[in-house]
């Protein structure tokens, strides 16, 4: 339970510190393919990077959550008198 927490909080802080840089580096860049204003490549590459970080951090925060509601269920079904 401890290591899920842990995994929890440190992909959480990934998601934030890649959502921070993406707003502070890159604010007025769409990661898409098509944009229909001219973008530099650099930015678009940038926030294609920044974008798949947060989604991936996003990700495992949401599986780390979701087994640690999944063995907190597991101890208290488990103890429960029939």
């Amino acid at each position: 339970m401890r290591a899920g927490l842990i995994f929890f909080l440190l992909f959480a802080v990934v998601f934030g510190v890649a959502l921070g840089a993406e707003r502070l580096w890159v604010p007025d860049i769409v990661p898409i393919a098509f944009a229909e204003e001219p973008q530099p490549g650099w930015a678009v590459q940038l926030a294609f990077l920044l974008r798949t970080i947060e989604l991936m951090a996003a990700a495992v925060s949401i599986i780390a959550l979701a087994v640690m509601f999944g063995a907190w269920a597991n101890s208290k079904l488990r103890h429960r008198p029939l």
